[in-house]
């Protein structure tokens, strides 16, 4: 009779009577067994190789985009711009896009998504992630081809997944799109979250940003500026609901709760055109830290920079931002 031929890899795997070794003594078996599960300790990083890159290609109602990645590879969140403005853009930074591995959207509003299918068609090795429920709210309310489907790797919140060396958590945050989230990502015991686009911070929400090293965080409107702005009453109205957007202060008081030494880096991200200012934003948030005791830098790389406890900065609308590397803290130099 023939008999399966199993690669050692596969013992492990099957029951003792399919390998295909001589019998042996049942306490022999369980001994190869036991070995074949030793885990192998984690090959020690490079210093190179521990660094993390970060660039936001634009930030706002006119379209969403921001790279994350490591020296091996990376992703993108959202794909809210031309899919030519995202390659050169990338390009000129020395990411070559087929070193891109994923799109994740955070939901199906036209400004995080409009550009997505034309970017999967030009780089067909990428692949678009999101839950199915997202993916079906494009199909719905944009004129975006049904052949997205075939780039489609469905995610579920709070299952993490891996892209080349990061893992990726999805989880829940309010807003009128479908089926927001935003997105922890980790990477050498670092954890870089980017919730955008939520009306309010919820428990799971707060579980995740309050566990960054970096964090983008809305900050949408100024108050007063929306109240007395030229919106419609009912706008106005469904911008300050929970399922709407974060106003300064809110995002101000919110951090000022969450702070501590581990949040290293804070972006504030879709900040509005009409209902806002960089300067209003910086200042709520600056102000708010500050009365915690923290010494705010301009996450500009300066020696003052170097001196505070956490760096800030608003993320510009229409221009990609200058290229982040973080690099491990000292004290961690050599975990």
């Amino acid at each position: 009779m023939s008999r399966r031929k199993i690669s050692f890899e596969n013992m492990a795997q099957l029951p003792f009577e399919e390998w295909d070794e001589p019998k042996q003594p049942a306490v022999v078996r369980r001994n190869v067994y036991a070995a074949a599960e030793i885990p192998q300790p984690p090959k020690k990083r490079e210093p190179g190789d521990r660094l993390l890159h970060y660039m936001s290609l634009g930030s706002g109602s006119s379209g969403n985009c921001c790279y994350i990645g490591t020296s091996k590879g990376g992703i993108l969140i959202d794909a809210g711009l031309k899919a030519d403005v995202i390659e050169s853009t990338l390009k000129a930074n020395g990411v070559d896009i087929r070193k891109v591995s994923g799109v994740l959207l955070t939901h199906d509003h036209s400004d995080h998504v409009r550009y997505v299918y034309t970017l999967l068609r030009n780089n067909k090795h990428l692949k678009v992630y999101c839950t199915n429920r997202v993916l079906n709210g494009i199909l719905r309310r944009h004129s975006i081809s049904k052949r997205i489907k075939d780039y489609h790797q469905p995610i579920f919140k709070e299952i993490p997944f891996t892209l080349g060396e990061l893992s990726i958590t999805a989880f829940e945050v309010p807003h009128d799109g479908i089926d927001n989230m935003g997105f922890s990502i980790e990477f050498d015991n670092r954890r870089f979250v980017l919730a955008t686009d939520l009306g309010a911070v919820t428990e799971r929400a707060r579980h995740y940003m309050s566990r960054a090293n970096y964090l983008v965080i809305e900050a949408n409107y100024d108050l007063t500026m929306l109240r007395m702005g030229r919106y419609p009453e009912y706008l106005k109205a469904r911008i300050q609901t929970e399922s709407g957007h974060m106003d300064n202060t809110d995002t101000a008081a919110f951090l000022k709760e969450i702070i501590n030494p581990d949040l290293q880096y804070i972006f504030l991200c879709h900040l509005s055109q009409d209902n806002n200012t960089p300067q209003k934003a910086l200042t709520a948030v600056r102000d708010a830290l500050e009365s915690a005791g923290k010494r705010v830098g301009n996450a500009q790389e300066t020696i003052e920079d170097r001196k505070a406890d956490v760096q800030l900065m608003a993320l510009p609308r229409f221009e990609p931002t200058r290229w982040f590397v973080f690099r491990p803290r000292p004290e961690d130099q050599h975990s």
